[in-house]
């Protein structure tokens, strides 16, 4: 059945226009046609005002509704954690397994395939952050998990079947060559929980690091005499910078600063989302560890931020109000820049004909309320 989605502005390219209307035919989007020319035998849903936008991308998910990936590998916990995060606009994900047991992540990622083949909505491949990191930029990460580049990871990092498989490593850690090689096998490469010195990341950067995880934090900084990590990122116009913007993990300032350095459409919204997104849980338990929730922080008893509880439309919202960004970049830095980040640019993140009907209606005041994946309606985070 085709139908058409009208009565909002349309996010199109980098602006909003009015009078479109975007139809819809099976899991595609067919066309966007003037409203006036709405097909007479298309059903015609009419929204109420607001903007009608292409569906957000996350490339960093750890959990959601209850549900942490790590501890519950699981088809189920997929289905629970894309359904959480549904409610807040996100219509496709890498659900992220931190570093762990090698099991633990061969697990994950089995899940992951299995999601894909029984149609699990909104599971685009897996993250894997770790366990080739830094052991001084471990964060919340078990330091005593962390591994170098022994041949067991490479292979279990390059062996899934189905969907993007991202890997955050430290360039410093696992060198040039396994970065090369990696890459050659199709896995997407981000540098993140990493000690790396400037001339160490442009040689990262040279062998195939295509993106950093959650700009600044655990990462060596810029300071005057040794840009770092930071300012070896901030220094390149082309890998692709995921930010986590709820006001915690970076201060609005620096956020201003370091995104007018460099190509716009070269950063991306990540939430590094935990189990309490779509709860009121005030705590969640990580490997053994309790992380308290206060709002967005997540926090263990040391004070060690530990993710965040941080929702897409919030992170778009956080981006207008804090960052001062106009909402039809905040709303491509949701969608269209992580969807070119992990190579599917061509399918989705964009409102445009042939690529998928992965949809959100925002209403005025930029709260959620409908989805669509594939054509088909989900939830508005009111719903219960």
């Amino acid at each position: 059945m085709t139908f058409a989605l009208t009565g909002a502005r349309v996010h199109v390219g980098d602006g909003l226009q009015e009078d479109l209307a975007v139809l819809v035919d099976g899991p595609t989007i067919a066309a966007i046609v003037p409203t006036a020319e709405i097909p007479a035998d298309a059903t015609r849903l009419e929204l109420d005002r607001g903007i009608l936008a292409a569906g957000f991308v996350d490339t960093q998910v750890n959990g959601g509704g209850g549900v942490l990936f790590n501890e519950a590998p699981t088809v189920a916990a997929l289905r629970t954690i894309g359904e959480a995060h549904g409610r807040f606009g996100t219509t496709g994900f890498l659900p992220t397994v931190i570093t762990d047991e090698i099991g633990v992540i061969d697990r994950a990622m089995r899940a992951v395939e299995a999601a894909i083949e029984q149609g699990v909505p909104g599971i685009l491949g897996i993250h894997i952050e770790g366990p080739m990191l830094a052991p001084s930029r471990h964060g919340i990460h078990d330091p005593a998990q962390i591994k170098t580049a022994v041949p067991e990871v490479l292979e279990l990092v390059c062996s899934l079947r189905a969907g993007r498989t991202l890997v955050t490593v430290a360039p410093e850690v696992v060198g040039p060559e396994t970065i090369a090689k990696l890459a050659r096998a199709g896995v997407i490469v981000a540098a993140g929980h990493t000690e790396a010195t400037y001339e160490q990341m442009q040689a990262g950067f040279t062998a195939g690091v295509r993106g950093v995880t959650h700009l600044f934090n655990a990462m060596s900084q810029m300071i005057n005499r040794a840009p770092g990590a930071v300012g070896a990122a901030l220094d390149n116009q082309d890998v692709w910078c995921g930010v986590i913007v709820d006001g915690i993990h970076v201060h609005p300032a620096t956020l201003r600063v370091a995104m007018r350095s460099r190509p716009v459409h070269r950063f991306m919204l990540v939430t590094d989302a935990m189990p309490p997104v779509g709860t009121e849980a005030a705590s969640f338990q990580l490997q053994g560890r309790r992380i308290a929730v206060t709002g967005d922080r997540c926090v263990d008893a040391n004070g060690t931020l530990a993710g965040s509880s941080l929702t897409m439309d919030a992170a778009v919202r956080n981006l207008i109000d804090l960052v001062g960004f106009a909402p039809a970049i905040a709303l491509k830095l949701a969608s269209a820049t992580p969807a070119a980040f992990i190579g599917m640019a061509d399918t989705r993140g964009t409102i445009a004909p042939a690529r998928a009907a992965d949809l959100v209606w925002l209403r005025d005041d930029l709260t959620i309320g409908a989805t669509w994946i594939g054509g088909r309606q989900g939830q508005g985070r009111d719903a219960a």
